[in-house]
C-alpha cells in the first residue's frame, strides 16, 4: 500500500476524531457517565493515529519538495541539502507507514484493562504447587518493572511451599495488553527439591489472566449474590481466626465463586470481591470473543485458552520455549526474574502481523 493511499484511508479517522471532540463537550454526553467514559478513550486512541497521519502527511511533504528541489535547482547547496533530507526520509516514511498501519489496526478493546491474574497448580503435586509460587514470583517482579502495583486478593499455599492458588488484582497502564498473553499452560522441566533420586519431573501450573470489568461493562442484581463472611486465614495479626473480615461471594444464576481474604476490612475485602465477581462474569463474554479470533488465525497468541500449553521451561538446559510462535531463549534465569519483555514483545509482533494481514494492509 503507497503512502498516498494509507493517507487517504485515515480521512474517515480524521473526520471521527473531530466529531467525538465534539461530543466530548456536549453536556447530555457528560452526563451519561457510561458513554462519556467510551468516548474519551476512543478519543485518546484516535488522536494517537491523527498525530501519527500528520507526521506522516508531514514527511510525504517534504519528500514531494526535496524531490521538486533536484527537479527544478542547480544551486549545489541546495540539491545537496535535498539528497541528505531524501535520503533521511526513505527510512522515515516506512517508519511512519508500519506505525500507522499498526494504529490503524482494530486494538483489541480490553488492553487498556487492568486484570485479574489467577495462577492454579496443576499436574504435579507439591513440586506444582512450588513451580505456581515460581511463577509468581516472576509476574511480581515483572510488574515491578513496569510500575503496576499487584495486590493478593486470596491465596492457598501448598504443604511444601508455594501456591495451591493464589488471585491477583494487577493494576496500571496497559496491563491486559501485556498480560493477556500469558493465559494458559505453563510447564516446568526440573528436579523437584521433594525428588531423592535425582530425575528430573514435569509439573504444570495454570495461569489465567482476565480483563478487570468496570461497574459500566456488567451490571450486577443484588438478589443474585449470596455473600458469605468468614475468618481470615494466614497472616495478619490478631484479627486473624477471630474477626470474620473474609468474604466468599456466590453468583447463583453462574456458579461463580470468589472469595477475598487479604484485608482486615470486611467493606474491603467486598469491594475486592466484587470487582473479582464481575470481571469473571465478562470474562465469559470475553472469553467468546477470544475464541472467535482463535477460530480465524492461524496461532493461538492470545486466545486465552486455559487449556493451551504455552510454555515450558526447562532448568537443566537453562531454556525457555514459548510453543504458540516456536520461540526457544536459553535466558531460564532472566525470565523467572522477570524479563518477559523478549517474549512478549514477539508475541506481539506475531498478532500484529496476523491483524495486518486479516485487514489488508
Amino acid at each position: 500500500m503507497s503512502e498516498n493511499s494509507l493517507i487517504e484511508k485515515l480521512g474517515a479517522f480524521y473526520v471521527r476524531f473531530q466529531e467525538i471532540g465534539q461530543l466530548i463537550t456536549d453536556p447530555e454526553v457528560i452526563q451519561d457517565m457510561g458513554r462519556f467514559v467510551k468516548l474519551n478513550k476512543e478519543y485518546r486512541e484516535l488522536e494517537e493515529v491523527t498525530t501519527a497521519g500528520d507526521q506522516l502527511k508531514a514527511a510525504v511533504k517534504a519528500m514531494d519538495e526535496a524531490k521538486e528541489i533536484l527537479e527544478t535547482e542547480s544551486d549545489k547547496e541546495l540539491r545537496e541539502m535535498a539528497e541528505a533530507e531524501i535520503e533521511e526520509l526513505e527510512t522515515r516514511i516506512p517508519e511512519l507507514e508500519t506505525k500507522v498501519k499498526m494504529l490503524l489496526v482494530p486494538a483489541d478493546p480490553e488492553d487498556s484493562k487492568n486484570v485479574i491474574l489467577e495462577i492454579r497448580a496443576g499436574t504435579g503435586g507439591d513440586e506444582a504447587c512450588i513451580f505456581a509460587g515460581d511463577l509468581f514470583r516472576m509476574y511480581s517482579k515483572y510488574c515491578e518493572s513496569k510500575r503496576w502495583k499487584m495486590e493478593v486478593t486470596n491465596y492457598n499455599e501448598g504443604a511444601s511451599g508455594g501456591y495451591k492458588e493464589i488471585v491477583a488484582n494487577v493494576t496500571g497502564d496497559g496491563v491486559y495488553g501485556l498480560l493477556k498473553y500469558e493465559s494458559g499452560v505453563h510447564r516446568v522441566q526440573r528436579v523437584p527439591a521433594t525428588e531423592t533420586q535425582g530425575r528430573v519431573h514435569t509439573s504444570a501450573a495454570t495461569v489465567a489472566v482476565l480483563p478487570e470489568a468496570e461497574e459500566v461493562d456488567v451490571v450486577l442484581n443484588p438478589a443474585d449474590i449470596r455473600k458469605d463472611t468468614y475468618c481470615s486465614s494466614g497472616p495478619g495479626g490478631q484479627s486473624v481466626n477471630t474477626t470474620y473480615s473474609a468474604i466468599r461471594l456466590t453468583h447463583i444464576p453462574t456458579g461463580i465463586v470468589v472469595t477475598c481474604q487479604d484485608e482486615k476490612s470486611q467493606i474491603k475485602n467486598l469491594a475486592k470481591a466484587m470487582t473479582e465477581l464481575r470481571s469473571r462474569i465478562y470474562a465469559i463474554e470475553h472469553q467468546k470473543y477470544l475464541d472467535e479470533i482463535a477460530s480465524k488465525r492461524r496461532t493461538m497468541v492470545s486466545t486465552g485458552d486455559r487449556s493451551a500449553k504455552i510454555r515450558t521451561y526447562n532448568y537443566p538446559q537453562g531454556r525457555v520455549t514459548d510453543h504458540r510462535i516456536n520461540l526457544t531463549l536459553y535466558n531460564l534465569a532472566a525470565v523467572m526474574d522477570g524479563d518477559l519483555d523478549e517474549i512478549i514483545e514477539k508475541l506481539q509482533i506475531e498478532e500484529n502481523t496476523e491483524k495486518l494481514r486479516e485487514s489488508g494492509f
